[in-house]
């Protein structure tokens, strides 16, 4: 897909040469800087904000003013008005019709799904509504100037989740396990948005942690490096304390890959530090932590039964994937076709995002997936390894490191839930379509200053 590592990369005008044959239409212009252009990225900003605090559970006037469509019908307005006015398409990116095609196969199944109707609901409640974020983050997120905003939107974002959690652990605000002495607290807020519940919370947080991480790396000032760091703190605190296994595994991924990072940045003296602060914070671990974990490889220590029972959830739903290996049982049905094959109607969930596309979109949805996760990844990593060599684009270098972790970090998390339809991966796989055509604007911008020095 990309050239080989190291090799010499010369500025020119078109530098969307390298992945050209793979997006074949990705929009080489800069990002738009008039009117049309910043009130569609602003409205993009604010939408992503509604998205992860959900201020309409603070001011209930907000749901009935439908916040989050407004924000987001003048984003998507704006954004194709600008492009009416330039007299030129709409930029899709390979990752963006994967992701289409993905909406066209669950469109498909429908009529043959387990419950239509139903599958109808999560392709309009949820799934359409992911993907086309996906396509406004990548359209509009489009310059390393605005990676930084959109990255530090949700490192700020993420602060009242990360209080939240801390304060309902410290309150002893907890969800009734039914199982004398194990606690889990409450998500966000009453279970409200997509922190609604703690494993939720956790996931999120796992997410826009690599974010907090490299945005203090870059930050520019010293108030930036500081407020970056105590949201990488508090926020990984707060996935201590929801209790969340698969948070607590996404979060060593995060570290180990962290690390990595900066030793190869030749920053191993920040990595040591790291590395020790973790250490030095072993002796805080809420109690019944290590209990808690001690359960992902002895389930049978389990006492909620949840690890015993999703692992046997896995097999049923392999059992199903194989009675209905091409068409599916219809996005979102995977619920009800499970129910049928336990023979009890448990009405849960499987607990893998990767088993959820295959037993409701069949292999053929799973494969499409898993393409649209790797041409992400790869995007972002062949960004990073570029801007990593030409000193004007450092920034740019930071933030698709970060988009790389966090897609790893997103890869680990998705063994652990059902999250195959919602926004997580469409918000941090929306940056990796960005950061290309952020780095076509760097290059061209750093062009001139290359060719003055020389």
């Amino acid at each position: 897909m990309f050239p080989r590592a190291g090799a010499a990369v010369p500025y020119s005008p078109a530098p969307t040469v390298w992945w050209r044959q793979d997006d074949g239409g990705v929009d080489e212009a800069p990002a738009p800087t008039t009117t049309t252009g910043r009130v569609a990225f602003a409205s993009l900003v604010v939408f992503t904000g509604i998205l992860l605090l959900s201020p309409q559970i603070w001011l209930p006037i907000l749901g009935s003013l439908r916040i989050a469509l407004l924000a987001a019908g003048l984003a998507i307005a704006a954004h194709l008005l600008q492009r009416l006015a330039d007299h030129q398409p709409t930029p899709f990116a390979t990752e963006v019709v994967l992701a289409v095609l993905l909406v066209c196969w669950a469109v498909i199944t429908v009529p043959v799904s387990y419950w239509p109707g139903g599958s109808v609901n999560v392709l309009t409640d949820h799934y359409l509504k992911a993907v086309v974020f996906f396509w406004l983050i990548g359209a509009l997120v489009a310059t390393t100037s605005r990676l930084r905003v959109f990255a530090w939107t949700l490192v700020v974002c993420s602060i009242p989740l990360a209080a939240t959690a801390l304060n309902n652990y410290v309150s002893g605000v907890f969800l009734s396990t039914r199982v004398p002495g194990v606690h889990r607290i409450y998500g966000y807020y009453g279970g409200s948005g997509i922190a609604g519940n703690p494993n939720d919370l956790a996931l999120m947080l796992n997410l826009v942690i690599p974010m907090a991480a490299v945005m203090m790396m870059s930050a520019r000032s010293a108030t930036g490096r500081w407020l970056a760091a105590a949201t990488l703190v508090l926020d990984a605190a707060a996935v201590v304390v929801t209790f969340s296994r698969a948070g607590f595994l996404t979060l060593a991924t995060t570290l180990v890959l962290f690390v990595f990072w900066l030793v190869r940045r030749r920053a191993a003296g920040t990595a040591a530090v790291l590395l020790l602060a973790g250490l030095f914070a072993l002796p805080y671990l809420p109690r019944g932590y290590a209990d808690r974990l001690s359960t992902i490889t002895d389930m049978a220590a389990d006492r909620t039964g949840s690890a015993a029972g999703r692992w046997n959830d896995y097999q049923v739903a392999l059992g199903v994937v194989a009675h209905n290996p091409i068409i599916g049982v219809g996005i979102g049905q995977d619920v009800l076709a499970m129910n049928e094959y336990r023979g009890v109607s448990d009405w849960i969930s499987v607990h893998n995002a990767f088993l959820q596309y295959a037993v409701d979109l069949g292999v053929p949805g799973l494969l499409l997936f898993l393409w649209l996760y790797v041409m992400c990844l790869r995007s972002a990593r062949a960004v990073e390894r570029r801007s990593a060599r030409e000193p004007a684009l450092g920034d740019l270098a930071h933030l698709a490191a970060g988009v790389q972790i966090a897609l790893v970090a997103f890869g680990v998390a998705a063994f652990f839930h059902p999250i195959a339809y919602q926004f997580y991966f469409f918000s941090i796989g929306g940056m990796a379509v960005a950061l290309k055509r952020a780095y076509v604007t760097a290059s061209q911008a750093a062009a001139p200053a290359e060719s003055q020095a020389s």
